[in-house]
């Protein structure tokens, strides 16, 4: 068989097409999970970064082994600001991940909504 333009213009033009269909499928499927997966490594990273949870179980421990009242109030109140500052800025990365989800989901119907509003 002898392969030529037309014969090649054929399976693009239905990879193009087979494409087009699957598009909104894959989305809203393998699209999600992955989208969805990346978020939570995004969590996860900021996680580990800010390391909220370990200020959070630390919180009653005295800071450079000062054992007297006064090193254990010191300790705790920098604590408590860390506590409440690290926790506010997971907060944010968790509003952000799940601002990102939600654009994530309404971005095909919002695109094929604006399209069809310019035809109309």
């Amino acid at each position: 068989m002898e392969h030529n333009l037309l014969s090649y213009f054929g399976k693009i033009l239905l990879q193009i097409i087979w494409d087009f269909l699957y598009f909104p499928l894959w989305w809203y499927s393998a699209g999600l999970v992955k989208t969805i997966r990346g978020i939570g490594r995004f969590y996860h990273n900021e996680q580990v970064s800010l390391n909220f949870f370990v200020w959070l179980k630390n919180i009653f421990v005295p800071m450079y082994g000062q054992y007297d009242i006064t090193g254990r109030l010191i300790s705790f109140f920098m604590r408590l600001v860390q506590v409440i500052f690290r926790g506010l800025l997971m907060l944010i990365v968790i509003i952000f991940g799940f601002a990102f989800l939600i654009f994530y989901i309404i971005l095909p119907p919002a695109i094929l909504l604006a399209i069809w509003k310019q035809l109309l």
